[in-house]
């Protein structure tokens, strides 16, 4: 039997659903909520710094990460990067979990940024995903690199990469260019970070938004 919705159902169906609706969060919009992980041990006000439009300068060393302290699941980030000057290395530490270390690097899964590389995956310290690497077999450095031509902007240009994470899925598209995806990940859940490696380099609009 077909029933009819009364407007005032309508309504209460609208309400609801608004209700359920994910809102973005910047976790690194303050410092309070981030810890740094170096090698040899360094301050946060040493490496990372917000100017008045917004944009962090990130130095790039000591070598090691800044991240969240909070974790993350099922969520979009998006984030934009761009080279001020030489281009050089950098990455997005995704689900950093306690684990194995290499070197600095931790339990995760880091989405690369790198000068020509950017949209590479990479397993770090005994992570992994179930979609063969890309790589030689025993590298030092395991790659599932990018599956599209490379949509890296020139050094001086802002790149975006957006990030989808659902359910052991990363999906990761850069510069509107969807160039890997990569199922069943290990870890899944965990803090969110960005590599020191050398080189400066700034960021702009990060966003987190969970997925309902």
């Amino acid at each position: 039997m077909l029933k009819r919705f009364q407007p005032g159902s309508i309504l209460a169906c609208a309400a609801l659903l608004a209700g359920c609706a994910t809102t973005s969060v910047q976790p690194f919009d303050g410092e309070a909520g981030l810890e740094m992980v170096t090698t040899p041990a360094g301050t946060l006000a040493d490496v990372w710094s917000r100017g008045s439009d917004g944009v962090v300068r990130v130095a790039g060393a000591p070598s090691g990460f800044i991240a969240t302290r909070a974790s993350y699941e099922n969520y979009r980030m998006h984030v934009e990067w761009r080279w001020p000057g030489k281009p050089g290395n950098a990455g997005v530490l995704l689900h950093i979990a306690s684990g194995p270390k290499d070197r600095v690097w931790p339990f995760s899964v880091q989405v690369q940024t790198k000068h020509g590389a950017a949209g590479d995956l990479l397993p770090m310290a005994g992570a992994g995903f179930l979609e063969p690497l890309t790589s030689a077999p025993g590298a030092a450095t395991p790659v599932k690199g990018h599956t599209a031509p490379g949509s890296e902007r020139p050094a001086g240009e802002w790149n975006s990469a957006d990030i989808l994470c659902r359910d052991g899925v990363i999906e990761v598209t850069i510069n509107g260019v969807a160039q890997n995806r990569v199922s069943g990940s290990t870890p899944r859940a965990g803090r969110i970070g960005f590599q020191l490696e050398g080189a400066p380099y700034e960021l702009r609009n990060i966003r987190i938004t969970p997925l309902g």
